[in-house]
């Protein structure tokens, strides 16, 4: 597996492609276009893709909805060298799996009773206001909903997210042995390393707001085991506190940096260098570094939580979102909802392009920060190809979400490729993948007047130094590289980064 390799985020019909699908995807990625990245990360492409979720509700998590391709396709892709990420759905299933259908069917005869979270599982002896109004929940309402089975009974059973979401209770075996499968299946498909999405929340433990606690903490030990078992990496993807990330770090093989993100938004803003760099001192090496994803701009991540200060503070994360929404014309604001009991929302739903009020030099120096702190850098599609926000889609779905996650067609996907901020940040993905220094020491030191250095150097000369000034006004990047292909370059400039794709190309 790649060392310090770039990946790409995409869903597969959403990508444009050649065509919509798995061999649309491996096109782009091995040996086309897109050949930079050394792995990508596929959102769900089980069956269905696009249901109440985008995915992430799956009827048959087993199986590759036959619209994108087959095992063979992902196979393929993997086979072609670039390492493959796919989600591990842990807290969920649809409620139209087949699994779920047969416990509504059959009750207590159904070899899959037991494996869903029911109201009575968590409170044995019922529970009071106090006592399930305490769940953190990310959306609006209370976490559960009412299903009758065939004979008649009715049960709450919990759905944290969507009422078509039924949660699982992960530690029955019926539940066990289904995620067995899952991950069996996904290693034998060519992946190789699984996010465990939504996590955090897979644990309800009374008298606690059931959210990355200690007991989740001992769940995502055992399901890394059964991960490693079959010879997969996990990968786990929580918003919360960054101390949460830390103690979370050293039971896994990578989690998300999500509170890079809201401090290069509030450096940009400031121009102050101060909780960049303290966060470079204090953040978990083995990370996924990220600007924008799928599920938008994590804000949380940065922000106090209970007694617990944040590197933000809450006056400083409401600035966040304010100046998102002065950027993005309001756009941010109407798509980004609070979740039950929160003053602000926790994340901004807007490219990160379009909450930089698309300034191409911002953009990159932004980028290049992401890539050059440690860990695995991911870009995702929309962030790539300099995507603004989707608000019709967002109108059409009602979803806030949606505004980052366009669909683009090929010849939209051919016409941001010829863009020079698409250009300059696959430029820079070449420089990361195989420049040697990136397989050295890092340091990063702050300059003064909102100035920072993120420097790597390794053997025989080899360095790559990233100089940045976030002062509004002024702001800018600088990349020095020598004892690598490129010798001894300077790029300072967005332009000299496409250059420098052309160069790779």
């Amino acid at each position: 597996m790649d060392d310090h390799g770039v990946h790409l985020l995409a869903y597969t019909e959403r990508l444009g492609g050649p065509t919509p699908d798995l061999a649309g995807v491996r096109a782009l990625l091995a040996g086309g276009p897109l050949a930079v990245f050394s792995g990508v990360h596929l959102l769900p492409f089980f069956v269905p893709f696009d249901g109440d979720d985008a995915g992430f509700d799956p009827v048959d998590h087993g199986t590759v909805d036959p619209r994108l391709g087959t095992w063979d396709d992902v196979r393929a892709l993997a086979d072609a060298g670039v390492n493959v990420t796919a989600d591990l759905i842990v807290n969920h299933v649809s409620a139209d799996s087949a699994e779920f259908r047969d416990w509504l069917a059959r009750g207590p005869r159904s070899p899959s009773d037991g494996m869903f979270l029911t109201f009575d599982t968590v409170f044995p002896h019922g529970a009071d206001e106090a006592a399930i109004t305490a769940f953190y929940r990310p959306r609006l309402g209370l976490p559960f909903t009412p299903y009758q089975r065939a004979d008649g009974t009715r049960r709450l059973v919990w759905t944290t997210f969507m009422p078509t979401q039924v949660d699982l209770d992960v530690h029955h075996p019926a539940a066990r042995d289904y995620l067995r499968r899952i991950l069996r299946t996904l290693r034998e498909g060519g992946v190789s390393t699984v996010r465990l999405d939504a996590v955090g929340y897979a644990v309800k433990t009374p008298g606690t707001d059931s959210f990355m606690t200690e007991h989740t903490l001992g769940f995502v030990e055992e399901i890394t085991a059964l991960a490693h078992a079959e010879g997969v990496q996990v990968l786990v993807e929580v918003h919360a506190h960054h101390t949460q990330q830390a103690a979370i770090a050293p039971l896994v093989d990578l989690v998300y940096d999500f509170a890079l993100p809201p401090l290069l938004l509030h450096a940009l803003a400031t121009g102050a260098t101060d909780r960049l760099a303290h966060w470079f001192a204090i953040r978990p090496a083995n990370a996924v570094t990220v600007l924008d994803t799928h599920d938008g701009i994590g804000v949380i991540d940065a922000g106090p939580s209970g007694e617990r200060p944040g590197i933000l503070s809450a006056e400083e994360m409401a600035a966040v979102f304010a100046e998102a929404e002065r950027r993005t014309g309001g756009e941010s604001a109407q798509a980004s909802a609070r979740v039950a009991w929160a003053a602000l929302p926790h994340q901004v739903n807007s490219t990160f392009w379009s909450v930089l009020g698309e300034d191409a030099t911002a953009y990159l120096l932004a980028r290049c920060v992401q890539l050059f702190v440690p860990g695995r850098p991911q870009i995702y599609y929309v962030g790539l190809l300099a995507g603004t926000n989707d608000m019709p889609r967002y109108a059409a779905t009602g979803q806030g979400r949606e505004v980052n996650r366009h669909v683009y067609t090929p010849g939209e996907l051919a016409e941001a490729l010829t863009g020079e901020v698409t250009r300059a940040q696959l430029g820079l993905v070449a420089l990361r993948t195989a420049h040697p220094a990136f397989a050295g020491e890092f340091t990063a030191r702050e300059l003064g007047e909102g100035r920072l250095e993120l420097a790597w150097r390794g053997d025989a000369g080899a360095a790559a130094v990233l100089t940045v000034d976030v002062t509004p006004g002024r702001q800018g990047f600088v990349v020095d590289v020598a004892g690598g292909p490129e010798g001894e370059r300077r790029f300072a400039s967005v332009a000299d980064l496409a250059d420098l794709a052309a160069l790779a190309g």
